[in-house]
């Protein structure tokens, strides 16, 4: 059985001899903004040009792009394939068209990016402000979030994720890993009889209790009773520096106090290091500013080790 994209592939001949590319980037429009209302809000234009447009080049397709309703429209699968296939290329085109106009290749335009939260907290405004002076022609807008995005869906450009699902219509490359370690205040004596810790944790309750880890001694189990259950890591670093109890904690976010000697270090939580990844569409070309932002991530972070990330925020004493 052929899919929506076989349909499209098996048209290409329509697609490249009969297709308006204004009426393609009308197309584009109405299915970033889910409808011809807002669309044409957006571009100042009138509904009833884009509708007619849109309606013009399903002619020439012989394809319903869209299921059209009284709450807005909906892609069709033969739609969404056509919107994934040609908004990137349609992207590109637009900047090439304004390098050449302005007798520059020099990165413009909008750069759409989601990040963590944490990372966003720590890391994202200092990332934002050295690449803005550099490229002052780029419009960053990055949103601060922890859920899978569709990223052609939503409109995202880059999308920064903490080891992230694999998805086959995306590709990208590690930029940083980090590794958890479990801390506490040199006041709290690490249990020696088998009895537990204090422990403040993220996130909601489980039923986690011991934490393995390897320190110079060799490996260990440290028993723990959570005291404090925190949805933010910054809250939980907070909470552990005041001697409430101990914690696993990436060591980015506590290299510092180590080294200052405000935390002690029990051990690193036995287990992978903990991968942070900057993922784009999965196409051919890849946009000048995506680029840009890639090699920005690059010369922060050249050899991808938390000790760069807590350097790069100024944590080191």
């Amino acid at each position: 059985m052929r899919g929506p994209e076989d349909v499209i592939k098996r048209r290409g001949i329509s697609l490249v001899e009969h297709m308006d590319l204004l009426a393609l980037a009308d197309f584009n429009l109405v299915a970033r903004h889910g409808s011809f209302g807002e669309a044409a809000r957006v571009a100042e234009r009138p509904k009833a040009t884009l509708s007619r447009r849109v309606s013009e080049l399903e002619d020439s397709l012989g394809l319903r792009l869209f299921e059209r309703g009284s709450r807005g429209v909906k892609l069709t699968q033969e739609g969404r394939a056509l919107y994934e296939r040609t908004g990137a290329l349609l992207a590109e085109l637009a900047d090439s068209a304004a390098a050449i106009t302005s007798g520059s290749e020099h990165p413009r335009g909008r750069l759409r990016i989601s990040a963590p939260a944490l990372f966003s907290q720590i890391a994202m405004g200092k990332l934002v402000a050295t690449f803005a002076l550099k490229y002052p022609d780029i419009r960053l807008e990055v949103t601060t979030e922890d859920r899978p995005v569709d990223m052609v869906e939503e409109g995202y450009d880059l999308v920064i994720r903490v080891n992230p699902d694999v998805d086959e219509s995306l590709i990208g490359r590690v930029f940083l890993r980090d590794r958890l370690v479990v801390v506490a205040t040199p006041g709290l004596a690490r249990p020696t009889d088998g009895s537990s810790v204090p422990a403040v944790v993220r996130g909601t309750p489980d039923r986690i209790a011991a934490w393995d880890v390897t320190g110079p001694k060799g490996k260990s189990r440290i028993s723990i009773t959570p005291v404090a259950h925190l949805s933010s890591l910054v809250m939980v670093r907070d909470t552990v520096r005041l001697g409430v109890g101990a914690a696993r904690l990436p060591l980015s976010l506590v290299s510092h106090d180590i080294a200052a000697g405000r935390l002690a270090h029990w051990g690193d939580v036995d287990g992978p290091d903990i991968p942070l990844w900057a993922l784009y569409p999965s196409r051919r070309l890849l946009s000048p500013r995506v680029s840009a932002f890639l090699d920005h991530i690059k010369e922060a972070f050249p050899l991808g080790k938390p000790e760069e990330l807590a350097g790069f925020i100024g944590l080191d004493p």
